[in-house]
């Protein structure tokens, strides 16, 4: 039998979108283009298609613990990514598989809404999200409407970030896709202050998966050893060339290309050097 060198293991617990554009398909494609192994804990099971979500079905809370628990006992996880939950329950049994495993990193993109807008978080949760989730996270990827829902009210996307921040999150990464500026700034926090901004130009469209595909490569970067800004710094510019070749496949919204690495050996610019660059 043929050895072979031991890889980075990333879980990811989100939800099943059955156009392979978001949750736990996409989280799965980014950590293997970043060089982990991916395991997968399914939350909620999505009715949707590439233009909005048309339902959910949460799973059983004793379920989600039970499919993390039994790679956890089995696998050395090395980071944890955590996108859709779908309810209280799901929210209060992740955080019972946190307090247990404190040590790893932990990349929590909140999916609150939507690409067309439809909720898909009650106020219960955005409540237990920050009171049960954020103590425990490495790095929080909001984009702006996300981050204004969990830090109830405040006036500014910095404001919001130093709330988040005092909620226990060690970084907050903003991203601005969703502000009405010629160019999307996204921006990084910690300790306390703006630590980095990321400015690119705008790609035409719209884009189903981006923040699964952006929280989840930066998980698996930090599942091997990188410091997080640099992570977040990867995680970025992989995204971009991600929805740079973007398929459009449905009548609704692009899905990203996250093997685009597969065929396209051509382009290696990091898209936060270059002015013509888009995200």
């Amino acid at each position: 039998m043929t050895t072979t060198p031991s890889v980075p293991v990333v879980m990811a617990l989100a939800g099943h979108d059955p156009t392979g554009g978001a949750g736990i398909q996409a989280d799965i494609e980014s950590i293997l283009s970043m060089g982990c192994h991916p395991v997968s804990v399914i939350t909620t099971i999505t009715v949707q298609d590439t233009a909005d979500v048309i339902g959910i079905a949460p799973l059983d809370a004793e379920l989600i613990v039970q499919q993390a628990r039994a790679v956890l006992e089995d696998m050395p996880v090395a980071a944890i990514k955590i996108g859709m939950i779908g309810s209280v329950e799901g929210v209060q049994a992740i955080h019972t598989l946190l307090t247990d495993y404190p040590d790893l990193p932990v990349v929590l993109d909140p999916v609150l809404a939507s690409g067309a807008g439809t909720a898909l978080a009650t106020e219960e949760m955005v409540d237990a999200i920050n009171s049960l989730l954020l103590p425990f996270t490495t790095l929080l990827t909001p984009n702006s409407p996300e981050a204004r829902v969990l830090a109830q009210g405040c006036d500014t996307l910095d404001a919001c970030a130093m709330f988040l921040l005092e909620q226990g999150c060690e970084y907050v990464l903003i991203t601005g896709t969703h502000e009405n500026t010629p160019r999307v700034h996204n921006v990084l926090y910690g300790n306390h202050r703006r630590l980095e901004t990321y400015p690119v130009d705008r790609l035409p469209g719209e884009y189903h998966g981006s923040g699964c595909t952006l929280s989840s490569a930066i998980a698996a970067l930090l599942a091997q050893g990188i410091e997080p800004a640099s992570a977040v710094h990867e995680g970025l510019t992989y995204t971009w060339h991600s929805l740079d070749r973007a398929h459009r496949l449905g009548m609704g919204q692009c899905i990203p290309n996250r093997l685009f690495w597969a065929g396209d050996e051509s382009e290696d610019e990091d898209p936060a050097d270059d002015d013509t660059a888009h995200f």
